[in-house]
């Protein structure tokens, strides 16, 4: 069963993880948004698509779901002792990742080949795709004035009123090599609980990409990172109430409804089924919160599992229910 996976983020990432056991692990495409790249002292650097390339390869700080797990920071400190005043927190280890990466796209390397060949010195074997190798920035307009993503979200600690958001270069930005037709080809397609509006908007920003899931074939579910009206981790929430939506999982359905023929509900926020339904998708209400990794595949079986009811031919679901 070929799934592809539409994520950003941490909780992107943990849903990528469980996937990675739900289904087998060279069946899973996760395409990752790259609006949040930017470039700091020199190097490339790619937030999301290093959060979902450690998390698979085992390698995610647990504690914060994002970095390495037992990094040091000695250069940050050395940047500090330089007068420097860091905002943005590269660990030692994660350092590496980023000077090759560098180097690499100097050379003259797609971010597309790139990333792959960085995942497979890890030994991640699904496939990890950024959404485009052109550069997509995310601009937040704000209270502020107009901030690049990176400044609102980790310098400004996503305190900033949000009152737009442009994805700069999307409209001419071409989606990563192979992207539209893996999500043609696939047969089942998740849209992970991701903001719906930083880490996933910008992916269907891009060309082609919108009428795809339009047409597809294969079931699209997507997890709600709204519980209870608060985001699982991030400032979904908080931006929802900023550009004047309610924030509720609820919204979060109708911002997908139009290619969505799945939706999976927490079971604090069950009462909200009918609503949902009443778009006219199907509507798997269950614990969505994701502690551990067993939390994590236990979620993807059941996302993979629904996805197989709502299909005519049942492809024999999760393989963990085998």
């Amino acid at each position: 069963m070929n799934v592809v996976a539409l994520a950003g983020g941490v909780g992107g990432a943990k849903l990528a993880s469980g996937l990675s056991r739900a289904v087998d692990a060279e069946q899973l495409t996760v395409i990752v948004n790259t609006a949040d790249d930017f470039t700091l002292y020199g190097l490339q650097i790619s937030p999301d698509l290093d959060t979902v390339m450690y998390t698979l390869a085992g390698l995610a700080n647990p504690d914060t779901g994002w970095g390495m797990h037992g990094d040091t920071w000695q250069a940050i400190d050395m940047l500090k002792n330089y007068g420097m005043e860091p905002w943005f927190h590269l660990g030692d280890r994660d350092l590496a990742t980023h000077l090759l990466r560098t180097q690499w796209i100097d050379e003259g390397i797609p971010l597309s080949v790139v990333t792959r060949q960085l995942a497979r010195r890890l030994k991640v074997t699904s496939t990890i795709l950024p959404m485009s190798d052109d550069p997509v920035h995310t601009l937040v307009d704000s209270d502020r004035g107009p901030l690049p993503f990176q400044e609102y979200f980790v310098r400004y600690q996503w305190q900033p009123v949000v009152q737009a958001l442009v994805f700069e270069g999307a409209s001419e930005a071409e989606p990563a090599p192979t992207m539209l037709r893996r999500l043609e080809t696939a047969d089942t397609i998740v849209i992970c609980p991701s903001n719906p509006y930083l880490s996933i908007d910008p992916i269907l920003s891009l060309r082609g990409v919108h009428d795809v899931l339009l047409n597809a074939t294969a079931p699209i579910i997507a997890v709600s990172p709204i519980v209870g009206g608060e985001a699982v981790k991030g400032p979904a929430a908080k931006l929802m109430k900023e550009l004047g939506i309610e924030a509720s999982a609820v919204e979060v359905a109708r911002h997908y409804a139009e290619f969505l023929n799945g939706f999976v509900l927490d079971s604090r926020d069950a009462a909200l089924r009918p609503q949902i339904e009443a778009m006219g998708m199907g509507v798997l209400v269950t614990n969505t919160i994701m502690q551990s990794l067993d939390d994590r595949a236990r979620l993807a079986c059941e996302v993979i599992s629904f996805a197989d009811q709502l299909r005519p031919e049942k492809l024999g679901g999760c393989k963990l229910d085998a």
